[in-house]
């Protein structure tokens, strides 16, 4: 593992933080939570192909299936 994934993941989340922010103080917080949701989406699959390849790592180390 890479250290360049958390940073993607930590420049997402501080850029998801202030859009939230700029659109609750515009009144806007039915948006501020969809865009929200849509960033918890994208790590969500970052992360889960960083699982899905570890999973795989252990099948071939230890020679399952």
């Amino acid at each position: 593992m890479s250290v360049d994934i958390i940073f993607k993941i930590a420049g997402i989340g501080i850029l998801l933080a202030v859009i939230c922010q700029i659109l609750k103080k515009s009144d806007r917080d039915d948006i501020a939570t969809l865009v929200a949701l849509a960033g918890l989406i994208i790590v969500l699959s970052m992360v889960i192909s960083m699982i899905s390849e570890l999973f795989e790592s252990f099948k071939n180390i230890f020679s399952i299936y």
